[in-house]
C-alpha cells in the first residue's frame, strides 16, 4: 500500500466541499492584500466612501470578517463530511484540541482588541496610522498573534473532529498565512518608515 492509498483511506478528495474550503482558505488573505495595496495607491475605497478613509476601512473590516465567518463555515462543513481518523478521538487529543482552539481565540481576540478595527483590517493602508507599534501582549509572545492564533484554532478545530482532512486544511492555512506575512510585513513597514520622512 502506498502513501496516496494510505490517504484516500483518511482523505476523501473525491468531496468538493474540500477544495471549497481550500479555494476560500486561499482566497482571503490574497484579496485582502491586494484590496489593501489598491486602497493604499489609488485610494480607491477611499473615494467609493465619499473620501472618509474611516468608513472605507469599517466596510473593509466588514468585507474581511464575513469572509472569515463564511470560510470558517466551509472550514467545518469540509472536515464533517470527510473521514476520521480514529487515534485522534482519544480525551488526550480532544484536551489539545480544547487548549488550542481557546489559545488560538485568546491571541487573536486580544490583538484585535490591543489593534482596534482599523489596526486589525489593514488602517495603515488606508492612512490611518497607529502613533507606535503596539508591542503589549499579544505581540509580546508571539509577533503574529493573529496569524498564530487563528491557526491554533483551525488546529483544535481538526483535533476535535479527528479529522485529517483538517489537519491538511490547517497546513495550507499555515502556508498562506506564512506567505502572506512576507508581503504585509515589509509593505507596512515601508508605510511607517515613509510617514517618518
Amino acid at each position: 500500500m502506498d502513501i496516496i492509498d494510505t490517504l484516500d483511506n483518511y482523505i476523501n478528495f473525491q468531496q468538493p466541499t474540500l477544495y471549497y474550503a481550500m479555494a476560500n482558505i486561499m482566497f482571503n488573505p490574497i484579496f485582502w492584500n491586494v484590496a489593501a495595496r489598491v486602497e493604499y495607491r489609488s485610494h480607491a475605497l477611499t473615494k467609493l466612501a465619499g473620501n472618509n478613509a474611516l468608513r472605507a476601512c469599517a466596510a473593509f473590516a466588514a468585507t474581511i470578517f464575513s469572509l472569515g465567518i463564511l470560510r470558517d463555515y466551509l472550514y467545518v462543513q469540509a472536515i464533517e463530511l470527510q473521514p476520521i481518523l480514529p487515534l485522534l478521538e482519544s480525551n488526550v487529543f480532544k484536551a489539545i484540541a480544547i487548549v488550542l482552539f481557546l489559545s488560538g481565540n485568546v491571541l487573536v481576540l486580544s490583538s484585535m482588541w490591543a489593534l482596534g478595527v482599523t489596526g486589525t483590517y489593514l488602517g495603515d493602508y488606508f492612512g490611518i496610522l497607529k502613533d507606535s507599534r503596539v508591542t503589549g501582549f499579544p505581540f509580546n509572545i508571539c509577533e503574529n498573534p493573529m496569524y498564530t492564533g487563528c491557526t491554533f484554532s483551525f488546529l483544535g478545530t481538526a483535533l476535535w473532529y479527528a479529522s485529517p482532512s483538517g489537519l491538511l486544511l490547517t497546513l495550507v492555512v499555515h502556508v498562506v498565512y506564512r506567505v502572506a506575512l512576507r508581503f504585509e510585513g515589509p509593505f507596512t513597514a515601508m508605510i511607517y518608515a515613509t510617514k517618518d520622512e
